[in-house]
């Protein structure tokens, strides 16, 4: 069975496309939500915060995001931290998952950080979901309610569209104007071969 990766930029549409290969039957690990459930479910994720950012960010056993965003966000240092506590053990729990899958050709692991958490090791092929930078702005402050420029800051952290297309096996354009089904359905057809 494949492992496939699926990333893009904030805004880019991944959420979507991930949804559209669920409608084929191929199941969909969402890294990021998983994430956010081991801050909280994870003793050992739950004790490498607190002894790398404070008890502060954590209330009563739920981490305070909004403290651990505080603290991380706009510091080079402490967003690698993070991800050096994160990535590994949402690698792990992939790892597992995948396992449990049965009679599907491939299946797909959703991320935004793929390349820079170094996931692709993992995985067989990767699909990069494409957007403008402005379209995916737009996309963000309606889906959100943040500013553009706290959208472009969450960007900064991120790869360029350029640079995840070129290290991408498939790249899917998501401009509202190229079919989107289409894409899929090629790239589909080609990992179930």
């Amino acid at each position: 069975m494949l492992r496939v990766g699926i990333t893009g930029g904030i805004g880019s549409g991944k959420s979507l496309v991930c949804k559209s290969f669920e409608l084929l039957g191929i199941p969909v690990f969402y890294a990021d939500d998983e994430v956010k459930k081991m801050y909280d479910d994870t003793p050992s994720i739950h004790e490498q915060l607190i002894a790398t950012f404070g008890e502060d960010v954590y209330s009563n056993g739920i981490l305070n995001k909004k403290q651990l965003a505080q603290k991380v966000f706009g510091n080079k240092e402490a967003v690698q931290q993070l991800n050096a506590i994160a990535h590994p053990a949402v690698a792990k729990r992939f790892l597992v998952w995948t396992e449990k899958q049965k009679n599907v050709p491939y299946v797909i692991e959703e991320a935004a950080l793929i390349f820079e958490s170094h996931a692709d090791q993992f995985l067989n092929k990767v699909i990069n979901v494409s957007a403008s930078e402005v379209l995916r702005v737009k996309r963000v402050v309606l889906r959100d309610g943040a500013t553009p420029d706290e959208v472009r800051q969450r960007m900064a952290h991120q790869l360029s569209d350029e640079e995840r297309n070129t290290r991408a096996d498939y790249t899917i354009i998501n401009d509202e104007n190229t079919p989107l089904l289409s894409q899929i359905l090629r790239i589909h057809e080609e990992l179930c071969k």
